[in-house]
């Protein structure tokens, strides 16, 4: 990359010095507890998202995981499909030989992909929901050796299409532990499953993440199915904006704002926000630097935010972008509201909301505890324990503290609200 021969107007997803070292699209894995979401990113990717002491100790996830991958495609047309494709590291070269016997061509990038692991225990659905966020599609996992659906199977197929998710492969995973004949049963449970649903009609494929097999067939998808661009906002984590770029580009020595930035209370109770007025110093995807960073991706903005504002992850759930550019801090929202007939996995209704009731809500990658201050037909007033940022007509997921667990129970979407005082 040459940041002294940027064209804005000329940059694409695609755009070959954009796709060698960024990656400009996020796919997340969804699906119940040990289905494979990890094993199957670790398959594509060669990374092993599982990193955090707890969570190697306990063999499964618990924060949101994250790789990246370039994906290929072989130049020779003679070439089989889905064998034609490949998928390497994202600091693998761009191109490299085919290496089936007889083959003269040549693997080229087509696709540099960001994978967002989720977790799948249902006491970590408020994580989900934020991973949900960032996506621009989803692999649904399903254990082979298991009934379908399980709980968490159902909530996060759910909660994918609150986000209004449209790209869906489902992976029929571990069929190396299963007969034909019951892969075949249990492919027509899925079927069942899925009717009705913003997965219906989406592609179920077999796959053994743990041996690799057909996952040449996930990277076609990949390539010929998801759009390459992004629509996201970004979180901050201890200086460094981990996140998708919404709109625009970002470039290294740039100067930006983080709303809502820094919080504190008056005399009379009034809370009021100051922005945090800092500059780019580094960009980077995995382990890529640029100099420039385009819609697309988990990219990595390193900033000149003092340290100790952002220990213990305090800004996740902030927006960075140029000054003067970023939506109001809202304090209160108004909101329309979708409740589900039952909670999902489980046979308990969902009750109506009611006034000065506690809930959680995910608005983008924030989340946060809210107060129901009034409520009317499908309309709802909201007080939320901290500001956010954010636009009029986001969609935001509700979940109900239900048996100690945070559960989902529907989904809203922003009206208006009641702006905060913003401090300059």
């Amino acid at each position: 990359q040459d940041i002294e021969k940027l064209d804005v107007s000329k940059l694409t997803p695609l755009t070959p010095e954009v796709i060698s070292r960024q990656a400009t699209i996020n796919i997340g894995t969804i699906g119940h507890v040990a289905h494979g979401k990890t094993t199957v990113v670790k398959a594509i990717s060669g990374v092993h998202t599982i990193r955090h002491k707890n969570e190697l100790v306990r063999n499964i996830t618990i924060k949101l995981g994250y790789a990246n991958a370039k994906i290929y495609r072989c130049d020779n047309q003679l070439c089989p499909k889905p064998g034609c494709y490949r998928s390497k590291g994202s600091a693998h070269p761009d191109d490299f030989p085919c290496d089936r016997p007889g083959c003269s061509g040549r693997f080229r990038v087509q696709r540099h992909v960001s994978f967002v692991d989720c977790p799948g225990h249902d006491i970590l659905m408020a994580t989900m929901l934020n991973g949900a966020a960032v996506m621009d599609a989803a692999l649904l996992l399903i254990a082979g050796n298991e009934a379908c659906p399980q709980p968490q199977t159902s909530e996060h197929l759910a909660a994918v299409e609150i986000m209004r998710l449209r790209h869906l492969l489902i992976l029929q995973n571990k069929i190396d532990l299963i007969k034909e004949q019951e892969a075949q049963n249990q492919y027509e449970a899925i079927l069942d499953f899925i009717k009705g649903t913003v997965a219906d009609g989406s592609p179920v494929v077999p796959i053994s993440a743990q041996l690799g097999y057909n996952i040449d067939v996930v990277c076609e998808y990949i390539c010929r199915h998801v759009p390459a661009y992004r629509s996201e906002v970004d979180d901050l984590k201890g200086g460094v904006a981990g996140g998708s770029v919404l709109r625009g580009v970002l470039r290294v020595g740039q100067e930006i704002e983080v709303r809502p930035g820094i919080i504190s209370k008056g005399a009379e109770g009034r809370m009021t926000c100051r922005p945090i007025l800092s500059r780019i110093v580094s960009l980077y995807t995995e382990r890529n630097d640029l100099q420039f960073a385009v819609p697309g991706g988990l990219i990595g903005v390193g900033t000149m935010v003092d340290p100790t504002l952002c220990r213990a992850d305090r800004m996740i759930g902030m927006v960075l972008g140029a000054v003067g550019t970023l939506p109001s801090i809202y304090i209160e929202l108004e909101i329309s509201f979708f409740l589900l007939r039952r909670l999902l996995g489980v046979r308990t209704r969902v009750q109506k909301l009611a006034k000065a009731e506690l809930l959680m809500v995910n608005i983008g990658s924030l989340s946060t505890g809210c107060r129901v201050i009034a409520v009317k037909n499908d309309l709802a007033r909201i007080a939320l324990n901290q500001p956010v940022c954010t636009e009029i007509g986001e969609k935001i997921a509700l979940s109900r503290r239900v048996d100690k667990h945070w559960r989902l129970i529907g989904w809203g979407q922003i009206r208006k609200g009641s702006p905060i005082k913003v401090v300059e």
